[in-house]
Order: structure tokens, then C-alpha cells, then sequence
């Protein structure tokens, strides 16, 4: 039986070196891992960290832009907007001149056109102050007719003028 009993030692012992080498390994294999994932998630949130500067810093530019892009706008609508309001004003004085009769829109005639059915001198009298060729004063409700006339075409102008500056402020901030 002495010999049963060492056999029987020397498997226990067997079982028990091995069990022990299985959890050395096991407790090696598991720290190796903890270490790289660990490396892994540093790694990562790292990269995380360097897309979001660069986000955020793309962000500033974009943003840096579109404001400078609005101070221009703004700056032009604001051109436009004086220039469009000194315009209706020197049309509101001219359309008060004309109603006071302060002054009086001429058309000046072609002395040579014979389609008109009249002949008119070619030159002007000794009482004429006006220099150049014969000249016809417009009725007062005409000539205000014409500058309401020249006001709508003055204010599309500016309007357009705003709208090409807008568009090419627009298109080259692209």
C-alpha cells in the first residue's frame, strides 16, 4: 500500500500542479489582456479626442465665416438701403418742385422731324434764355407722371444692384 499511497500523492500533487499552472496561466492571460485592452482604450479616446478638435475647431471656421459673411450683408444692405432712401428723397423734392411750380420739365424738339405736321424754328427768340434747340414745357401733371415713372425705375435699380451684390457675396463664400 505504500506504493498506492505515493502513486495516489504523486497524481494529488500531478492534479494540483497542474490546476496551479492552469490558474498562473489563466491569471497571466487575463492581466495580459487587462493591459491591452487597456492600451486599446486609451488609444481610442485619443483618436475620439483629436476628431473632436478637429470638429470643433472646423465648427469656429465655419462660424467665423458666416459672421463675416453676415457684417458684409449687412454692410451692403445697409448701402443699399441709403441709397435707395437718398433717391426717393430727390425724387420727393423734384415732385415737390414740380407741384409748386418752382420748376417746369421741358422736351426739347427736333426741329428737322417732319412727322410732327408743324414746323417749328429751328432757333430760339431774343426772349428765350434756354440755349440749344426749341423747347416745349410739359403740364405739370404729366411731368409729375414721368418722375413717378423715373422713381419706380430708379428704386428697381437699386433693388437690383442689391440682389447681384448679395448673390456674389453669396457665391464666393463657398
Amino acid at each position: 500500500m505504500p506504493l498506492a499511497w505515493r502513486t495516489v500523492g504523486a497524481l494529488a500533487l500531478l492534479v494540483l500542479l497542474m490546476f496551479g499552472s492552469g490558474t498562473a496561466a489563466w491569471r497571466w492571460q487575463a492581466n495580459s489582456y487587462g493591459k491591452l485592452l487597456a492600451d486599446q482604450t486609451r488609444l481610442h479616446a485619443a483618436d475620439m479626442t483629436a476628431i473632436n478638435n478637429a470638429a470643433a475647431a472646423q465648427l469656429r471656421a465655419n462660424q467665423d465665416k458666416r459672421l463675416a459673411l453676415e457684417q458684409r450683408l449687412s454692410a451692403s444692405e445697409q448701402s443699399h438701403y441709403k441709397e435707395l432712401s437718398d433717391a426717393q428723397t430727390n425724387q420727393a423734392r423734384l415732385r415737390d418742385r414740380l407741384a409748386t411750380a418752382d420748376l417746369r420739365l421741358s422736351v426739347l424738339l427736333d426741329a428737322n422731324d417732319s412727322a410732327g405736321g408743324c414746323s417749328m424754328p429751328a432757333t430760339t427768340g431774343a426772349s428765350g434764355v434756354v440755349h440749344g434747340g426749341t423747347r416745349v414745357k410739359l403740364n405739370p401733371a404729366l411731368a409729375q407722371r414721368i418722375i413717378g415713372i423715373t422713381d419706380d425705375g430708379d428704386s428697381g435699380m437699386i433693388a437690383l444692384a442689391a440682389c447681384q451684390a448679395y448673390a456674389k457675396h453669396v457665391s464666393t463664400m463657398q
